[in-house]
């Protein structure tokens, strides 16, 4: 029997596909935009996709059936591009899901927030985080990854916080960063670049040698079909990538200068398998592909999450006694 999983602000899929990969069967995502939802039910049918906000989501229904607990909360309140207004702003999303995490009181947690919550000015804010945890009865640590360490062509730093039920908390590790260099941009886009035949394809391969900048999706009132802000498009431009729209296709056999990326190529580089469909038009797709998680840095953790939940350290005989729980095949 697999270990069970819910996530919060589901999105377009990327966490919840990391967490299956890692072994974990969805109780339900809960995402309140209709695209979202769209995609998750186009994508996986036998997902249990609930729209909703979360502040209006009773888990009481789920006590006790939750192994993890996940929720890539929005990031606006915490980033730089923000105003950093943290548990001010009325984004903040944390406040629902503690509530949320208290009436079903999972196993484990993951949470994923953008670098600028490890920020100075949100001390207080962390500690009063770990504090309302630790009264739940759970361990709380939170590290920064960038997604390039799991294979993902892509500079993109990230927070995650990870609390477990204090009998886990010993058997939990965070995951290492892999041994070999992340590809290229030129290298994961290579083939995709080439299928309409353009001649420029494989020089363009050879420029485009390092990884992409972070990939950003925007917000309702400041997201468009590009790949970003002037100093993103710039560093897209040093790839020979231009920036300042999103295409249809791959370019033609003829083409000359410096291609786009299609929605397609956006998500190949955040790590989404290439036959995952974003529904609504382009700008609401791209927005989708930008804002996700990349599924192989869910997984990583996800995974590590899992591993932790198979054993239970006996209170009796201390950390070092470790036993295998019943429920959970071997991965």
């Amino acid at each position: 029997m697999k270990p069970t999983s819910l996530e919060l602000c589901a999105g377009a899929g990327g966490q919840a596909l990391g967490i299956a990969r890692a072994g974990f069967s969805h109780l339900a995502l809960i995402e309140i935009e209709e695209d979202y939802c769209s995609t998750l039910r186009t994508n996986r049918s036998h997902w249990n996709v609930i729209q909703s906000d979360i502040a209006a989501f009773d888990g009481r229904p789920y006590r006790g059936k939750v192994d993890l607990l996940a929720a890539g909360l929005p990031c606006l309140p915490f980033t730089i591009a923000g105003k950093q207004e943290g548990a001010a702003d009325a984004r903040n999303m944390f406040p629902s899901a503690m509530r949320l995490i208290e009436e079903i009181r999972p196993k484990a947690i993951m949470i994923e927030n953008v670098a600028g919550f490890l920020a100075p000015r949100f001390e207080t804010y962390r500690t009063d985080l770990r504090r309302r945890l630790k009264q739940l009865g759970y361990d709380v640590q939170w590290r920064l990854f960038n997604a390039s360490d799991f294979g993902v062509s892509q500079s993109r730093l990230r927070v995650f916080i990870v609390a477990t039920l204090k009998r886990y908390t010993s058997a939990f590790a965070w995951p290492e960063p892999a041994a070999n260099s992340p590809p290229t941009v030129g290298d994961t886009l290579y083939e995709m670049m080439a299928e309409n035949g353009w001649r420029g394809a494989r020089r363009w391969r050879a420029a485009a040698s390092g990884l992409a900048p972070t990939i950003v999706g925007g917000s309702k009132k400041h997201g468009g079909p590009d790949l970003g802000p002037t100093r993103t498009r710039e560093a897209w431009q040093k790839l020979g990538v231009n920036g300042k729209s999103v295409a249809d296709a791959a370019p033609d056999s003829a083409f000359v200068g410096s291609p786009r990326l299609t929605i397609k190529m956006v998500a190949r580089l955040q790590g989404f398998p290439d036959g995952w469909q974003f529904c609504g038009g382009k700008t609401k797709a791209y927005r989708q592909v930008g804002n996700a998680l990349p599924p192989p840095v869910a997984h990583a953790i996800a995974y590590r999450i899992r591993k932790a939940l198979r054993l239970k350290v006996s209170a009796n005989v201390g950390a070092a006694n470790i036993i295998m729980m019943k429920g959970f095949s071997s991965i």
